[in-house]
């Protein structure tokens, strides 16, 4: 009897504390699948871009939302989905895991390490859409970001928390002029993020080990989705990069992020939005083709003190076909940019390396992005250039010309000689400047075109040597009329003495 009260006490013990739990779940079943597109029915209450969870691992980004159906695109294997599965909401926008500790790995569009080195430590998520800053919390851009070109730093100066357009046909060197700025944030306390958008895996590689091989990984991260990964991969992945940008800068870093490219971004999207049967509008692309790159790049800004006093400086690159910029991307882009450096297949394939059209590149930030000593040493380069170019075509049909053209020829042949770079070799603006200054007063104009680049090299070893203090004073003062004495002085003694 005793044992038949302590298993009726035991059993009222448990219903006193049995407690029924309601787990709310929306589903929804798998109608169709097809080209790595999923078509949904019976989530009724899914937002655009959600997370679906289709089990097996695979999740889904919820892209159209129709009357009946919920079209997503899948960020996983097509394959192990199938028509007349459940999906899951998630009730999470698309977010990726970021922490400091991304810093110097290689991920890809979802955040997940593919260099071997393990997880991501101490990350949180964040989704990979915000709104952009708005108008009260950026200030203006007055802060140069260095490429260490010289083409480009004089010429075309970038500001950071500007967006500079790099364009021009393929094989002309706009990987090359992003790498070399990379390389150049060293010591500059600047993190960068390189967005490689379907690009050959070998090539993310070679990449990866030129910054390596620089120390530049240190304070670098690069989100790639190579060109065998699907569409919806590289879709997000210019996204993901942005919101990897945005950690850093809501800290109150400076950030370059490089998009490479955003024709191939669009050409994603495109693809996308056919096989969710929206309208196609001009070259078949969607109606929101300008929105797809306008909410990105609006994203970059430089925040004012009250905000973090963070920014986040893109470099986003269109590739042309046969040096149209007037195509529809390229468009659409240069006017959501603060600018362009169009490079010139004609200029490459004649040794102009870097190849900058001069007259069709601007940076609208202008002279606000660049240092007084660069400002003080350029000013007039860009319009001589520019007339160099006019008169060198007229000099072709005309035999007799008079002195001062002549003069404006040999020394435009001479800048046009100082414009040229080997890539991975990036000059510090004082470097930068002391050529320049010895352009401008005419010091290079009584050597030999061929001597250019030798007289420019023996003259930086000279002024890192002999010359040292009066570079660290142009350095630290960022100008050049406090030592403009010194630093005439130094160069008149170098041409004495170069043979």
């Amino acid at each position: 009897m005793a044992k038949k009260m302590d298993i009726i006490e035991a059993l009222r013990k448990q219903v006193e504390a049995f407690k029924a739990e309601a787990h709310e779940e929306r589903v929804g079943t798998v109608v169709s699948v097809s080209d790595g597109v999923a078509r949904m029915s019976g989530l009724s209450s899914v937002k655009s871009q959600e997370m679906l969870d289709f089990g097996s691992g695979v999740f889904g980004v919820a892209l159209n939302l129709e009357e009946e159906t919920t079209g997503a695109i899948l960020l996983g294997d097509a394959w192990a989905v199938k028509a007349g599965d459940t999906v899951r909401s998630t009730g999470r926008i698309l977010s990726i895991p970021v922490a400091d500790s991304i810093v110097g790995r290689v991920v890809d569009s979802l955040g997940n390490p593919v260099d071997g080195k393990g997880a991501i430590a101490n990350a949180e998520f964040v989704p990979i859409e915000k709104v952009a800053p708005g108008v009260m919390t950026r200030q203006s851009v007055g802060v140069p970001m260095h490429t260490g070109i010289k083409a480009i730093d004089a010429l075309i100066p970038i500001g950071r928390g500007q967006r500079e357009l790099i364009i021009g046909d393929r094989q002309t060197g706009k990987t090359a002029i992003a790498i070399d700025t990379i390389l150049n944030q060293k010591g500059e306390n600047t993190k960068c993020v390189y967005v490689a958008i379907g690009q050959k895996e070998s090539k993310v590689a070679q990449i990866r080990t030129r910054l390596e091989k620089a120390g530049a990984m240190e304070y670098t991260t690069i989100v790639v989705a190579g060109a065998s990964d699907p569409a919806a991969m590289l879709y997000i992945a210019p996204y993901a990069g942005c919101a990897i940008a945005e950690y850093f800068m809501a800290k109150g870093e400076d950030v370059l992020i490089v998009y490479d490219d955003l024709s191939k971004h669009a050409w994603a999207y495109r693809e996308i939005s056919l096989l969710l049967r929206r309208p196609p509008g001009r070259e078949a692309y969607p109606g929101d083709v300008f929105y797809l790159h306008s909410r990105l790049l609006e994203r970059s800004a430089r925040m004012n003190k009250e905000n973090g006093g963070g920014s986040i400086t893109a470099l986003p690159i269109i590739e042309t076909q046969g040096g149209d910029i007037s195509a529809y991307i390229p468009t659409n882009v240069i006017s959501i940019t603060d600018g362009q450096i169009f490079l010139e297949s004609d200029l490459f394939y004649r040794g102009q390396r870097p190849a900058v059209n001069i007259g069709n590149s601007v940076s609208r930030v202008g002279s606000a992005a660049q240092t007084k000593a660069m400002k003080a040493v350029a000013k007039t380069l860009k319009v001589d250039l520019a007339q160099y170019r006019e008169l060198e075509a007229f000099a072709q049909f005309a035999t007799d010309l008079d002195e001062a053209t002549k003069q404006q020829i040999e020394r435009g042949r001479r800048a046009m000689e100082v414009m040229k770079q080997k890539q991975y070799s990036p000059m510090s603006f004082a470097e930068q400047s002391v050529i320049m200054f010895a352009l401008n007063n005419g010091y290079i104009d009584d050597i030999a075109v061929a001597e250019v680049h030798r007289f420019e090299a023996e003259l930086i070893k000279y002024m890192q040597g002999l010359g040292g203090e009066t570079l660290k004073a142009i350095f630290d003062s960022r100008d050049v009329k406090e030592v403009q004495g010194d630093l005439e002085k130094h160069i008149k003694d170098f041409v004495s003495t170069f043979k």
